[in-house]
């Protein structure tokens, strides 16, 4: 497979596990999902509130415009629907991103500062792959916290993904 094929189908696997993984959110007890947990986002939606956050600054980044974060996450989190709007916004710029790249421009360094200071570069590549993997990691804080409810967590695996989504490979 391509780099650009896979930058695309990345893009595609993130906005489904988003949504996987959202549902299972919706789904949840009312107030479970706001319930302080002994984590470091405390809890569910402030977790996922960091993703946004994240992936917003780097969207900032790739559009080579300031984004206006001070931190990694914000004190607060919007409520749940909310955000979950957001979200899906931010998950269709991806996929379009991603879309209108080059095997070229993938390769392309791109120079930021980190929200807390200093110098980065990176390529769009390594952007879009950092992107997977910080928002993986991190649905896997908040899959923990569905253990607490308790609940069973959503499986959001790349291989489910592939198996049950018939285009992913398209």
């Amino acid at each position: 497979m391509s780099a650009l094929k896979t930058a695309r189908m990345l893009t595609r696997y993130n906005t489904w596990a988003n949504q996987v993984f959202y549902d299972s959110v919706f789904a949840l007890p009312p107030g479970e999902a706001e319930k302080p947990r002994a984590t470091l986002f405390k809890n569910i939606v402030h977790t996922l509130n960091h993703n946004y956050v994240i992936d917003s600054i780097f969207r900032a980044h790739v559009e080579g415009r300031e984004h206006g974060y001070t931190a990694r996450n914000t004190t607060d989190h919007p409520p749940l629907a909310e955000l979950w709007t957001v979200q899906q916004e931010f998950d269709a710029w991806f996929i379009r991103w991603s879309d209108s790249l080059t095997t070229e421009s993938l390769d392309e360094t791109l120079n930021f500062t980190f929200v807390g200071g200093g110098a980065g570069a990176m390529t769009r590549s390594e952007i879009i792959l950092h992107l997977i993997i910080h928002t993986s990691y991190h649905r896997g804080f908040a899959a923990d916290m569905f253990f607490q409810v308790p609940a069973r967590a959503p499986t959001t695996d790349l291989p489910v993904y592939l198996r049950d989504v018939p285009t992913a490979r398209d």
